[in-house]
């Protein structure tokens, strides 16, 4: 039932009262021209666009229709947001709703909108039922109320999400092709390096690699900080996020504390392709130590320089020599202090990592901008589902 609200521009809605939820089968999806199929694994949490599906003449099960403009909606496990915008018709699985506007109150590019915001969620979430895959029903997220703005209300918050949608996949792409570009002008520029400069670790190191330490983390913030292996990312230590605290004496974990220039290598982790990277750290981290998951190096800078050193480690044809050597026990692959000692590197005359290290922070430059406004531009797309959240009233 519709009704007024007052002190905000619109009516007060229940969710089924503006939307329809699409029964359109098939039993035959190749035979009847739809040629891809997608499940819940093909939706990405929180990106509303189809960036992966499935062919449907590889054969599938899933028989339920969506068309081109109409919304994917996980019903199953929603805690992890999962809705789409279909751009093409198809087939998708029955744990996913297709939905679309019911009557002209609700206009089509505003559904989508609503199925993102918060209180949507919380409601799909508040309403699941089950333990190991909690789903929501139909009945339940169709009493779901939240205030329908005027159609012109609607048009003007739609073309502002559409648009800020258009920039974050702009500048994703970018940041894609930014980092290619990286690669391959590191790889480039170290292909004309003599095969002389190709030195192990070893030979390049002030002190030989030391693991960390782990002792158990507690759960009221007390005592001194360590951090989880997700602090290596992107070539850099950074432990935002990530702090863990331990109870342990300063004076033992004193030799372990992070400090400017230090480089830390994964030893260990079940995704082979992170074991063996690297992360530097451009900051000396007071109370702060890192875990026998990581192996500490200290590069001699008059032999390489530290960034030098990192820039080159993460390049897939480095990092494939060192994860070569990596072992498996019980699923987690590992490399150890031998491994890395005797991993090789390039190490050419100062004044030409200093070359080298010019180009590609002017590069990288690029790099950081484009992060920067996308961080932004997410904000901004956060504040305009905040506006159709029916907890803001």
């Amino acid at each position: 039932m519709l009704e007024s609200v007052s002190g905000k521009a619109g009516t007060r809605v229940a969710f089924g009262d503006v939307v329809r939820l699409s029964r359109e089968r098939s039993s035959n999806p190749s035979g009847e021209g739809f040629e891809r199929y997608v499940g819940l694994d093909h939706l990405n949490p929180g990106d509303l666009r189809i960036r992966r599906w499935g062919d449907t003449s590889d054969g599938t099960t899933f028989t339920n229709v969506f068309r081109s403009g109409q919304v994917l909606f996980g019903k199953r496990r929603a805690y992890q947001r999962k809705v789409a915008l279909a751009d093409f018709a198809g087939v998708c699985s029955g744990d996913i709703y297709v939905l679309e506007p019911k009557n002209e109150r609700l206009l089509p590019e505003f559904l989508p909108l609503v199925c993102q915001s918060a209180g949507f969620f919380e409601h799909a979430i508040g309403t699941s039922s089950g333990s190991l895959s909690p789903r929501t029903n139909w009945d339940s997220i169709s009493s779901y109320e939240f205030v329908l703005p005027t159609p012109e209300e609607q048009r003007r918050i739609a073309n502002a999400s559409t648009a800020a949608v258009a920039l974050i996949d702009a500048l994703r792409y970018m940041l894609i092709s930014l980092n290619a570009a990286e690669v391959g002008l590191f790889e480039t520029l170290i292909s004309g390096v003599a095969s002389n400069a190709l030195l192990p670790v070893e030979e390049l190191l002030r002190e030989p690699p030391r693991n960390g330490i782990s002792p158990n983390a507690n759960s009221d913030a007390q005592g001194l900080k360590t951090v989880s292996i997700s602090a290596i990312r992107d070539g850099l230590f950074d432990p935002s996020g990530c702090v863990k605290y331990v109870n342990i004496n300063a004076d033992i974990a004193q030799p372990f504390f992070v400090q400017r220039g230090d480089a830390f290598v994964i030893r260990g982790n079940g995704n082979r392709q992170l074991c063996g990277r690297i992360g530097l750290s451009e900051n000396s981290y007071d109370g702060l130590f890192y875990p026998d998951l990581l192996i500490r190096l200290r590069f001699d800078s008059k032999k390489i320089l530290p960034e030098f050193a990192v820039a080159q480690w993460n390049l897939p044809s480095v990092h494939g020599r060192l994860v070569a050597r990596a072992k498996s026990s019980n699923g987690i692959w590992k490399v150890n202090g031998g491994d890395i000692r005797s991993h090789a590197i390039y190490a050419p005359p100062i004044t030409e990592q200093s070359r080298v290290l010019k180009s590609l922070n002017a590069l990288r430059s690029g790099m950081r901008d484009a992060r920067s406004r996308s961080m932004a531009v997410e904000h901004l797309k956060k504040k305009i589902l905040t506006s159709v959240d029916s907890r803001n009233e």
